[in-house]
């Protein structure tokens, strides 16, 4: 098959967000696949923002010590290849069309006993088979949804990650912080080492009480390990970090904000946790790995003059972090933003969190069929910034073209910037746009 026919199987079965909680289907069909998700160590990775981020920094690390790395992301940005990547790169067109390939017969039987595949959990399967079969050396797992019912939760990781947990998905994992952190915490198991970044405090109980239950071993950001100091330099920031093993300082990362430091120092924790002994990885290994490490759609800088950045955040805490980085590493004296959400998002915290730092809102859709409508967003937007701030563009092409025009019309040297934001579908939709290269 080719592959957009594959995609559009894929695309057949439904989508990632609207899915029954159990993992009998796909456990099921690990077991006809012969279980290949236990033949080869797992990071597992679970939390409300930061995720891929976190994945991708570990995934740095262990490609610097020579490893093969199998990374499971989700969601995309353009192409539903990104989400299984082989050192480093998206799995090409012809081997995901043949890792599907492989792989429907072992579905169809599954179908046929009352267990239809779904759309993600196909998905996870594709990606746990992938690593078998090349083989990896290590897999950098990250959750869809939660945890105890997510797709990726048929697998042991050896380390697991949980970064911070926020209101997200409430209508699918609760209405409060106490519930969420439990559906994440599905992912503790028997023996593991548990990094745990910076929590609210509900969550960590959650978290802590979990790991004591199964008796897994616990580092906590702040505690254990933690970024020791920080300070803002030329295309991102140079970091002193405590692991779990040492100190490691004059480590540059080329990525912006107080969370993608701390997202590098729970990566570097879970590393050392994986690689076992007392000794330190070799600091230059890690300044190596951190300074060549990316995160597309986070804080992303897309062109300059005026300068555009994009960034996929799409809940509360995910958009204060961006925000707060905004402000810390870029010199703009007006900020334009180009704004597309989905109608099932916490639309009004995003907008009353963005009110401050915008000076002017462009209210557009992306390209899924979840985006709230453009006139929707621009009613609700007018309530927090006042009519004569919002702009209402049915279109992102054209959004993006306002936005810019906006910026452009202050002036070459008014210090105006364009921020791109309000979902990764936002952000793979404007880099795509922008022809960012790079994923």
């Amino acid at each position: 098959m080719e592959y957009r026919a594959v995609e559009r199987a894929i695309l057949e079965r439904g989508v990632e967000w609207d899915f029954e909680p159990t993992l009998d289907r796909i456990a099921a069909l690990m077991d006809l696949l012969g279980s290949p998700q236990q033949s080869y160590p797992v990071v597992h990775i679970a939390g409300t923002n930061g995720k891929t981020s976190t994945a991708r920094l570990t995934e740095a690390l262990l490609r610097e010590r020579n490893l093969r790395v199998g990374r499971f992301t989700s969601p995309h940005l353009v192409s539903m290849r990104e989400r299984i990547s082989v050192d480093g790169e998206p799995i090409s067109e012809e081997r995901f069309a043949e890792v599907y390939e492989e792989l429907a017969p072992f579905v169809e039987l599954n179908d046929t006993k009352g267990r239809r595949i779904q759309f993600f959990e196909l998905l996870t399967a594709m990606a746990y088979a992938a690593f078998a079969d090349t083989p990896v050396d290590v897999a950098v797992i990250e959750t869809g949804m939660g945890g105890t019912w997510d797709a990726t939760n048929v697998v042991d990781g050896d380390v697991a990650v949980i970064t911070p947990i926020s209101l997200d998905h409430t209508d699918r994992l609760g209405s409060d912080l106490t519930a969420i952190a439990g559906e994440k915490a599905g992912i503790i198991k028997d023996g593991q080492t548990v990094i745990l970044a910076q929590q609210e405090l509900e969550a960590a109980e959650v978290l802590m009480r979990r790991a004591a239950e199964v008796g897994a071993v616990v580092a906590r950001e702040g505690l254990e390990f933690g970024v020791l100091a920080r300070e803002v330099a030329l295309g991102g920031q140079l970091l002193t970090l405590k692991g779990l093993k040492g100190v490691y300082d004059d480590v540059y990362l080329p990525l912006y904000g107080q969370h993608q430091a701390s997202n590098a120092v729970c990566a570097l924790a879970a590393v050392e946790a994986l690689t076992g002994g007392d000794d330190p990885l070799d600091v230059e290994l890690v300044r190596q790995a951190f300074a060549q490490a990316s995160s597309p759609g986070r804080l992303e800088v897309a062109r300059r003059n005026p300068t555009v950045v994009i960034d996929a955040a799409h809940n509360p805490g995910g958009m204060v972090a961006t925000l707060e980085g905004l402000h810390e590493a870029f010199d703009f004296a007006k900020v334009i933003g180009v704004v597309a959400v989905m109608a099932d998002k916490d639309v009004s915290g995003l907008l009353e969190l963005l009110e401050p730092m915008l000076e002017e809102i462009v209210v557009t859709r992306n390209s899924s069929p979840r985006s709230m409508p453009a006139a929707e967003l621009a009613e609700l937007a007018e309530g927090v910034f006042g009519a004569e701030r919002v702009h209402l563009v049915e279109r992102l092409d054209d959004a993006i073209d306002r936005g810019i025009g906006i910026a452009d019309a202050e002036g070459e040297f008014s210090g105006a910037g364009v921020l791109i934001t309000g979902s990764v579908v936002t952000a793979g939709d404007a880099r795509h746009l922008l022809k960012v290269e790079g994923v």
